[in-house]
């Protein structure tokens, strides 16, 4: 018999759109949490990303929605709203993304919902902090990489204001929506209560940008400028091998000694430049280029040889085209193919986390939209009837095959 999760008996709602909210929450899942997604009667809009095999089902929804029951229902009708708040009078969390004017607007802000369970989690999460006059601005992955100066470190790497090509903004701060509603339920238990956690992106996106970079203007006053050289520095990127690409890092002067004298270059392994940390601080980029130059001389496989000799850091870049013939990452079950009920084999992406005790699952896939509608209708209370009217009605929703019965 399969453990259950380490967050069994947990209910959250994930009333949360696009990926940071509806990420966060399936990880929840993964771990053992029972989540009701609550979509509106159109679905969340990841819903009709492509490419999909059919209406309401996108890859995007497929990798973010996994391990939760989905519920449809319109919170701007009476019913509708009804439902919900006896969804909140028993959850334990409630994750959301709208932005706190909506929410006000809704009577779903935290003061409005706490009053009826004050035991609730409740943590929002938006662009901007809800106190700072920008709390009700539309914030995209692209606009929190702006404003929360990752683009600034494109610019300065790269000479050129660009976004980072995968939503990072989104799922960094998905998962520090995981681990603040973690400690928030662990004061829950202990004491009873809830509170409100806000998660704002740009702020925490900024602070996890300074972590390195922050760098001389740590000090007051400061002692440099913004910026961990060794990441900024012209170079620092993939070389071309022989027969391909690599990174190939030698990462501390004794990496630098060993690297120069297996290729046969024991003067640059006594290079006054690379002797110490200090020196090589402000020289990254003379070793990258020596790096990129001596690249082309052996394959893929000798560079991997050579460094696995000498503990010197390298890995081959990852083809995204072929990473389902990796052995690594089969052999993990980290990529595995399954069944879907409605859209047949797809290829699932784990949880990557490994718990000896209670290891993450997936114990449902996906949810169609308004899946579960009926059922969790039901276990609040609702008779058929009522259920019937409120589809009729709009204030919630039901799989088609449902409706035609």
């Amino acid at each position: 018999m399969e453990a259950p999760g380490a967050l069994h008996g947990i209910r959250v709602i994930d009333m949360a759109a696009v990926v940071m909210g509806p990420y966060a929450a399936q990880i929840l899942g993964d771990l053992g949490a029972d989540v009701v997604k609550v979509e509106p009667p159109t679905g969340d809009m990841t819903r009709h990303s492509q490419p999909q095999r059919h209406q309401g089902m996108g890859a995007l929804a497929l990798n973010v929605n996994r391990n939760k029951r989905s519920v449809a229902l319109d919170l701007k009708s009476e019913d509708g709203r009804d439902a919900f708040l006896k969804l909140v009078d028993g959850a334990d969390v409630l994750i959301t993304n709208t932005r706190p004017g909506g929410l006000r607007r809704l009577g779903l802000d935290y003061e409005s919902l706490s009053a009826r369970n004050p035991r609730l989690v409740y943590c929002s999460a938006q662009g901007f902090r809800g106190d700072s006059d920008r709390a009700d601005r539309a914030a995209y992955d692209e606009i929190v990489q702006s404003g929360s100066g990752l683009a600034d470190l494109m610019r300065r790497a790269t000479g050129q204001p660009t976004y980072v090509p995968t939503i990072l903004a989104d799922k960094v701060c998905a998962l520090t929506i995981v681990y603040s509603v973690l400690a928030a339920v662990i004061h829950q238990r202990a004491t009873g209560t809830g509170q409100h956690v806000e998660v704002p992106m740009t702020d925490t996106m900024l602070a996890f940008n300074l972590v390195e970079h922050l760098a001389g203007q740590t000090f007051e006053p400061p002692r440099g400028p913004i910026g961990f050289p060794r990441s900024l520095a012209a170079g620092h990127r993939a070389v071309r091998t022989a027969d391909g690409w690599a990174c190939i890092l030698p990462y501390n002067p004794r990496n630098i000694r060993d690297f120069f004298t297996a290729v046969g270059k024991p003067e640059l392994a006594r290079d006054e430049r690379f002797a110490d940390p200090a020196q090589l601080s402000r020289h990254h980029r003379d070793l990258y280029d020596l790096i990129e130059q001596l690249s082309p001389t052996r394959t893929t496989e000798e560079w991997g040889t050579i460094c696995a000799e000498h503990s010197i850091p390298f890995a081959p870049v990852l083809d995204l085209d072929h990473v389902a013939e990796d052995p690594y990452f089969t052999e993990s079950g980290l990529l595995s193919i399954a069944e879907h009920p409605t859209e047949g084999s797809y290829r699932v992406v784990a949880n990557p986390l490994r718990f000896s005790a209670t290891p993450p699952t997936v114990r449902s896939h996906t949810p169609t939209l308004g899946q579960h509608t009926a059922e969790l209708l039901r276990e609040l209370g609702y008779d058929d009837d009522t259920i019937t009217r409120m589809t009729l009605s709009g204030a919630a929703g039901v799989p088609r095959t449902e409706e035609s019965r």
